[in-house]
């Protein structure tokens, strides 16, 4: 390669300069690696000396990278070689107050997987008494005056084999890991495992059963408990997050009162943040394949009947409250909760793809319909909005019915919608007129051309007289127009008919 090339290249930063040379390495997520303490760990790169500018070159900018990744692994040497420092000060301190001990007789070192040592002068005595590890692996002789040197290899993390040895001289082990986190604790698990240290292993466990867990930290539980096949307090441990096989019965009869009891709340708000929650939970389990738990159908059915008996009772009542006893204001609150716990299940039942038998359903509420028109509007509103929900699901493909059905639906409810729309639009800030009005559209097209003609010339009509209190459906009318009377597809059915011909070939 030319020179003048090579000085081009140089200058864009794509080959390094001999004078700015810097190396790198890609960075590993690990845990923090030891550095003995008589070690002094290496310098870190000095900052190549660079002319000031607006756009570093790809060179500097991966220097610079490089340089900020020294700096946070030397920052986390030195604080790992604090608590290093500290451990060792406290297996001192255990060593010098329990004096009966006498003088250290094993030097025990620690190496990690890449090289990093630390060593420890500890007694063979309490290591052969705390772990089965070291009574199997030291001498059973011992000659007086002569000491043991143990090297345990290839660490995951020096640190924590380090905090090990100290427990073995704590007297108190769980009071010593109060205050610890869940992470650090399962290390010293697997350690203690690692080197059968059973008081070790039984405290630990112990700390878990009795501390709260975040998600993550569970999942961490759960996974490290699994590995290490223990005994004896693991199922202890796990039962927060285990529990007996459950048929799915039994799993419909706990949603049976989870619902239940949300739809007969008293308290508005707690029953709408109730609904949330148990909503979000349901969209959570229907996205995960694996998950055998899920609501059936029949429980959300059996919900359904519920809320349209209740509903007709109470319309019924309402209409005869001059000989009722009961408020006429307490009773249309009681009318407007149970529209909306109806459209809560309708909700739940769109989200599991399980509404198709509801659009039937619904079309057969002819008594409830006929009771809705006595009811005054601004009483009645909430129960169009089941309509409009039916709509938008149909039109945007999520249920999927007969052509009958669809016009079923329209035939005994969409008057009503007409008539309650301007409510819904006024009372409710959460009713997206737009999603309304083209879900309606989406559902009108579906339908026969001569039923497309029958909904929406009584559409026109309504429309005209009442404004923006009608559902605004002009596409579905312009649409219909241009069917009915430009584009006119009727005679392409008689005249493409397949022709089949059938001949012989001779033998």
């Amino acid at each position: 390669m030319a020179s003048r090339e090579v000085s081009a290249m140089i200058k864009q930063g794509f080959i390094s300069d001999p004078a700015l040379s810097l190396s790198f390495s890609p960075s590993r997520t690990t845990l923090p690696r030891l550095c003995s303490p008589s070690s002094s760990p290496p310098p870190p790169p000095a900052e190549s000396t660079r002319p000031s500018q607006n756009n570093p070159t790809l060179f500097e900018m991966m220097s610079e990278e490089n340089l900020r990744g020294s700096k946070t692994m030397e920052e986390s040497r030195r604080r790992t070689q604090r608590r290093v420092a500290k451990f060792l000060s406290e297996l001192n301190s255990y060593s010098f107050k329990n004096g009966g001990l006498g003088p250290s007789d094993v030097r025990l070192t620690v190496v990690s997987t890449d090289g990093q040592r630390v060593s420890m002068d500890v007694h063979r005595r309490v290591l052969s008494e705390k772990s089965r590890f070291f009574a199997e692996n030291l001498s059973q002789r011992r000659e007086k005056g002569v000491s043991h040197t143990v090297e345990i290899s290839e660490c995951d993390d020096v640190e924590v084999y380090v905090e090990t040895v100290v427990l073995m001289y704590c007297d108190d082990l769980k009071k010593r890991l109060i205050g610890e986190n869940v992470t650090k604790v399962l290390a010293l698990l697997q350690v203690s495992a690692a080197i059968m240290f059973d008081a070790g292993i039984t405290s630990c466990l112990e700390y878990l059963e009795a501390v709260p867990w975040s998600e993550d930290e569970e999942e961490k539980v759960v996974s490290h408990l699994s590995q290490l096949e223990l005994h004896g307090s693991v199922p202890e441990v796990l039962q927060r997050v285990s529990s007996e096989p459950s048929t799915s019965a039994r799993s419909d009869g706990i949603l049976m009162s989870l619902l239940g009891g949300v739809l007969q709340a008293k308290d508005d708000k707690a029953r709408r943040e109730m609904k949330t929650l148990i909503s979000r939970l349901l969209r959570e389990d229907s996205l995960d394949d694996d998950n055998p738990f899920d609501i059936s159908k029949d429980t959300l059915y059996h919900l359904c009947n519920r809320c349209l008996s209740s509903l007709v009772l109470l319309l019924s009542e309402a209409i005869g409250t001059d000989d009722s006893k009961r408020d006429r204001g307490v009773l249309m609150a009681e009318i407007a909760r149970e529209a909306d716990n109806l459209q809560w299940i309708v909700d739940i039942l769109v989200e599991k793809r399980m509404a198709n038998d509801f659009v039937k359903l619904w079309a057969d509420q002819r008594e409830l319909a006929e009771l809705h028109s006595k009811i005054p509007t601004m009483y009645r509103h909430e129960i169009s909005r089941i309509t409009a929900q039916l709509c938008i699901a149909i039109g945007r493909g999520n249920i999927l019915v007969p052509r009958e059905s669809r016009f079923s639906l329209l035939s005994t409810w969409l008057d009503a919608l007409y008539e309650d729309f301007g409510w819904m639009r006024r009372a409710y800030k959460t009713v997206d007129k737009k999603l309304v009005e083209d879900g309606l559209s989406q559902t009108i097209l579906t339908l026969s051309l001569r039923q497309q003609q029958v909904i929406l010339q009584n559409w026109f009509d309504r429309f005209l007289n009442k404004g923006d209190d009608c559902p605004n459906i002009q596409r579905a009318f312009e649409v219909w127009w241009r069917r009915a009377f430009i584009r006119r597809y009727s005679d392409v059915e008689n005249g493409s008919q397949l022709q089949i011909t059938v001949c012989g070939y001779p033998t």
